[in-house]
């Protein structure tokens, strides 16, 4: 008897430790369990970009200084502040004795100085200018201060638990840190704004063109010109944080975001980064179901003063997978919000379009208003009534 007791304590522990083993590893993705990419950094992440989809993480919430790729924000709050027309490219900007006196990276501004807003905007992008960031953060929200703000109201806004920011630069400070989960995720929302990337791929340019001042510009994302597809978006490098990158590339319909964090040199950090987008690209692929701002449905406010409302989506919608899988089990689900009240302005998200695999939902993206709805009239209201008995 003690000897059969002791058999099956001794199958038990064989299956917890080799069946629990394999267990784990059914639950743990194969990029993280079989691969090691990024080896050279502390942290990565691989993201696509439409879906958020991770593809592929290494220490990805490691909290840790981002250094430039702060300018990811930065940017971010400056092409909002273009859509909403707080912001024209061409109006010329007053350069500070702050930003004029600002270190690290720069464009070399000097006091009094006016710039255009497409070419600070470009001075950031390009050449990661710290005096062109807080020459715009200023005119966006009165100071810099005022600016960062609004740069970790923004953080808050997209759910970034880890990140605080203390500067629009990237310069160093004891708690401004980030993760490259949360680059990611800066990254995939500043990606919305397609236009970022005619400036983001630039390699090389000029400001003040012709003038005695005229300086070059050199982008300090090498991949722009190295690796096919990449068109964007922002290096980082102080003595803390060492070499950073998030960097985004196009290839086949498909845009993947990639960041590294705490590499040791440049071209470690260039390494691993196109280590990430050779595992992309080999890998997966997207569909994409619909394009940005693309009708979805029509939807009938009686109390509206327009009989019928365009419903587009917030964003592209793809659906990522691996080369050669079976999508027709793909579906897709409108869920309008029950609860609606007029008016509304452009863009307000009024519902969700799911995207649904295998009765599972693997996304869901806002849909939203395509124009300003406003409250119809009693006339209008009355002419309704009136038509909606006739027809009965």
């Amino acid at each position: 008897m003690k000897k059969i007791v002791y058999m099956l304590l001794v199958l038990c522990f064989i299956s917890i430790y080799f069946g629990g083993g394999l267990l784990a590893n059914h639950h743990t993705p194969e990029s993280e369990s079989t691969l090691n990419l990024a080896e050279n950094s502390k942290s990565a992440i691989l993201i696509e970009r439409d879906t958020g989809k991770v593809l592929y993480q290494k220490n990805a919430d490691s909290i840790l200084p981002p250094a430039s790729m702060t300018k990811i924000m930065t940017m971010l709050l400056i092409m909002e502040a273009l859509e909403e027309k707080k912001l024209t490219l061409d109006e010329n900007v007053r350069i500070s004795e702050k930003a004029a006196s600002m270190g690290g990276s720069q464009i070399f501004l000097e006091a009094g100085e006016e710039m255009t807003v497409n070419d600070l905007l470009k001075g950031i992008a390009v050449a990661s200018g710290n005096d062109a960031s807080v020459a715009l953060a200023e005119r966006i929200a009165g100071s810099e201060e005022a600016f960062v703000e609004k740069m970790n109201n923004k953080a808050k806004e997209l759910g970034l638990k880890n990140t605080t920011f203390k500067n629009s630069t990237g310069l160093p400070d004891t708690d401004h840190l980030s993760t490259a989960s949360d680059m990611a995720l800066m990254a995939k929302e500043l990606l919305k704004y397609d236009e970022i990337t005619k400036y983001t791929s630039i390699y090389e340019d000029y400001l003040r063109k012709g003038q005695d001042n005229e300086f070059w510009l050199v982008n300090t994302n090498k991949l722009v010109k190295f690796y096919d597809g990449v068109d964007g978006l922002k290096t980082g490098f102080t003595n803390e944080a060492k070499y950073c990158l998030t960097a985004t590339a196009e290839k086949n319909g498909m845009r993947v975001i990639a960041v590294v964090m705490g590499a040791n040199t440049t071209k470690e950090r260039n390494s691993d980064v196109s280590q990430l987008l050779d595992f992309a690209y080999s890998k997966y692929a997207t569909k994409t179901l619909f394009d940005k701002d693309q009708k979805v449905t029509d939807f009938k406010w009686i109390k509206a003063n327009q009989k019928e409302v365009e419903i587009v989506t917030n964003d592209r919608i793809s659906i990522v997978h691996e080369k050669g899988e079976d999508l027709d089990s793909v579906k897709t689900n409108i869920k309008m919000n029950q609860n609606i009240t007029l008016p509304l302005k452009k863009g307000t998200s009024v519902g969700n379009l799911e995207i649904i695999k295998d009765n599972k939902v693997i996304s869901s993206t806002d849909l939203i208003v395509s124009e300003d709805i406003k409250k119809a009239n009693l006339v209008t209201l009355f002419g309704r009534t009136i038509q909606s008995f006739l027809r009965n």
